[in-house]
């Protein structure tokens, strides 16, 4: 039994076969990405309204979000409110930090036509598409827009489908 475990004879048209079908599957592989053939590309919707803010711990615990532009305050965010919001500023924080960079450059916070919400660092360029966490996340974040641009136009894409379904 060693004796064959030892001798072990591939046929050579096998083994010319197997690197042919490597090679081929690399060559179709690096044609694809060089190429762009088969890759999709998703046009970006159009933005619609956009805000730099900044955010600042305050001494009592709250989340203070400035507007850039003039240093006005949009909302303070009191200590146990807004969960989503910290948390996701908390992240955002953390990959400046180890970018080596402070909190004073501003955050975009985005609507576009089709509802979607993103909060964007430019610094790191991370973009989080707010949508993904549900109406109620989108909300808090939705709410820092100025009046009649926040809560008003938060749906869920379960809403507009639901209402599409209803129309039928």
């Amino acid at each position: 039994m060693s004796e064959a475990a030892h001798n072990l004879n591939v046929p050579k048209g096998a083994l010319i076969a197997a690197a042919a079908v490597v090679l081929f599957t690399i060559a179709v592989a690096a044609t694809a990405r060089l190429t762009g053939v088969g890759h999709s590309r998703m046009t970006p919707p159009a933005m619609v309204e956009s805000l730099d803010l900044n955010f600042e711990d305050s001494p009592d615990g709250a989340v203070l979000v400035y507007r850039t532009s003039d240093r006005s305050l949009v909302k303070s965010l009191q200590p146990g409110q807004s969960g989503f919001v910290r948390v996701v500023l908390h992240g955002l924080a953390r990959e400046r930090q180890l970018a080596g960079v402070g909190s004073q450059p501003s955050f975009k916070l985005a609507r576009y036509v089709n509802g979607q919400y993103t909060l964007t660092d430019p610094v790191t360029n991370k973009v989080i598409d707010l949508n993904a966490f549900g109406a109620d996340n989108l909300r808090a974040f939705s709410q820092l827009m100025p009046a009649g641009n926040g809560a008003d136009q938060t749906t869920s894409n379960n809403e507009i489908l639901n209402e599409k379904g209803a129309s039928k």
